[in-house]
């Protein structure tokens, strides 16, 4: 797919590759959370015992940065699908957690600092 496609069309395509393999009936939201969390952790694996150098170097290998390009993938398409089931826009919800974010780190306290908000 084109880099421009839209969450939208992301949505479509994801929904027609899972009905065309009958899985609608095992998306459900705790198994579909489920599946974030998994393909969450098979790519937190890849990095598992790491150090930045290393992690710096995996990216380069074209295999490797492949495994982590797949992962990343499974997570947005498992998130995708989550959305579509609960029935939430993806576009509404990140604009809105970007709003709250905004309010909760604003850039004067939050530049270059890595503190949760409650310790700004």
């Amino acid at each position: 797919m084109d880099s421009r496609t839209t969450v939208e069309q992301l949505k479509a395509r994801v929904a027609l590759f899972r009905d065309a393999r009958g899985w609608k009936q095992f998306h459900n939201p705790k198994d579909l959370a489920a599946s974030i969390s998994i393909e969450a952790n098979e790519l937190l694996e890849l990095f598992q015992w790491k150090t930045p150098d290393e992690v710096e170097s995996l990216l380069k290998d074209a295999r490797k940065r492949e495994e982590v390009q797949d992962e990343l993938a499974d997570i947005v398409v498992y998130c995708i699908s989550a959305a579509d089931q609960m029935n939430v826009d993806l576009s509404d919800a990140i604009e809105s957690k970007l709003r709250k974010n905004e309010s909760k780190y604003p850039v004067e306290k939050a530049f270059g600092n890595n503190k949760k908000y409650t310790e700004l």
